[in-house]
């Protein structure tokens, strides 16, 4: 906890959770506790059903980082035996399940990914799997958790409601997820529990199961889903409208230089602690000031040894259809060439990472989605003649590779 959060009245810091949040049930119950002076514990569940986070997740992220430098603990709960069964929460049919294993193994790479943004330290961050207590669950446990909730209720979930009313077929354990998602709030003794939007159903379950359990009823915050760069859907890596929480510094912040004016306000909420009066005069001055400020500041706090400057001029560099500096280089293995000194612009691609295969190098090609020094390449069956300077291939608005003959 730094100085500044430690001298924070009750009041102040409630202002300070509830920002960006949507749903919070409730804001007396949350103001009580904090009252106490005692630590909470704030359950995030996650199901790792992919590996790898965007600023998206990012956003709950933070607002964890957020209690942790207010002294109280963070519970990374990783639903590795629900990831199992499949939660189909704003879908139209069920999410496919996965195994124990391979629930674990997305688990590590969320895990390193998370780490960026929370503190380490024991007394604010515990880690915890759902497998610990429900893999030990026979069917009489199952069954008398199964009486604690009606069919009713459950089906007031939304999506739940709309394909019933469909005709689309739901089976039987999808209707226990909620339950089983909320019992892991019981065993946990969750004070607090953070969600998207989306779950505010299953999580609302938790605080009804932790009453019925004899358990003080949890809080529960909800946060939105952060609108992808296209401005149009959730951030996604699916729909590739999104910026990785991993991704290179330059690279994020060229993505955020490009955030549609219409999503400023939305992602200066969400991913910046900047005071509300600061972002207000940067919305009302120039759009381009405004971007810089929101890239410095996102790209800072996940890549504090960034060099921002150089971010910048690289953005400008590249927008303006230059070629920037310092890019990195792969060198070509001298069996790659052929007796005329040429190699395929394919195999190129592949060799510098920019395409997996040389099979998706030659689609790249074909869309017209590659530049050679800086002109558009359109032969997927080309060949290349590397001279002592190599050559600078370009994937997108700002994705380079100098590749090198070897030797």
């Amino acid at each position: 906890m730094n100085d500044i959060q430690r001298n924070l009245s009750t009041d102040e810091q409630l202002t300070l959770l509830k920002r960006g949040v949507v749903d919070l049930v409730s804001e007396p119950d949350l103001k009580e506790r904090l009252t106490r002076g005692t630590p909470l514990r704030v359950k995030l569940g996650a199901d790792p059903t992919r590996p790898d986070l965007h600023l998206g997740h990012a956003v709950i992220l933070r607002k964890m980082r957020q209690f942790q430098d207010l002294g109280h603990k963070v519970i990374m709960l990783i639903g590795d035996f629900t990831a199992t069964i499949g939660d189909p929460t704003g879908k139209s049919k069920t999410r496919p399940p996965l195994t124990l294993e391979e629930a674990r193994a997305n688990a590590e790479s969320y895990l390193q990914q998370c780490r960026l943004v929370l503190r380490q330290e024991s007394e604010v961050l515990e880690v915890r799997y759902n497998s610990e207590w429900l893999e030990k669950m026979g069917y009489k446990d199952i069954i008398q958790l199964a009486s604690r909730y009606t069919v009713a209720r459950i089906m007031e979930r939304d999506d739940f409601r709309k394909r019933f009313e469909g005709g689309v077929p739901i089976s039987v354990h999808e209707l226990l997820y909620p339950l089983t998602q909320g019992y892991d709030s019981v065993a946990l003794e969750a004070d607090v529990e953070l969600g998207g939007t989306d779950q505010l159903f299953n999580n609302l379950v938790g605080r009804a199961l932790q009453r019925d359990y004899g358990q003080e009823p949890q809080i529960v915050m909800t946060l939105p889903l952060l609108v992808g760069l296209d401005g149009t859907e959730k951030m996604s890596k699916s729909l590739d409208n999104y910026i990785g929480i991993t991704d290179a510094p330059h690279l994020m912040f060229a993505a955020l230089m490009k955030v549609p004016d219409a999503l400023m306000p939305n992602y200066f909420t969400l991913l910046t602690d900047l005071p509300e009066g600061e972002v207000q005069a940067l919305l009302a001055g120039h759009p381009a000031a405004a971007h810089e400020a929101l890239a410095r500041t996102v790209v800072s706090w996940l890549h504090p040894d960034a060099d921002l400057d150089s971010a910048l001029e690289r953005y400008r560099a590249v927008a303006k259809g230059g070629i920037p500096e310092n890019i990195p280089s792969v060198t070509v293995p001298a069996g790659e060439v052929n007796a005329d000194g040429q190699v395929s612009v394919a195999r190129l691609v592949a060799l510098a990472g920019l395409e997996p295969s040389n099979g998706a190098a030659r689609k790249l090609i074909q869309n017209r989605g590659l530049r050679l020094n800086g002109e558009v390449y359109g032969d997927p069956q080309g060949l290349w003649t590397l001279g002592a300077d190599g050559v600078v291939l370009q994937k997108g608005k700002d994705k380079f590779m100098r590749a090198v003959l070897e030797g």
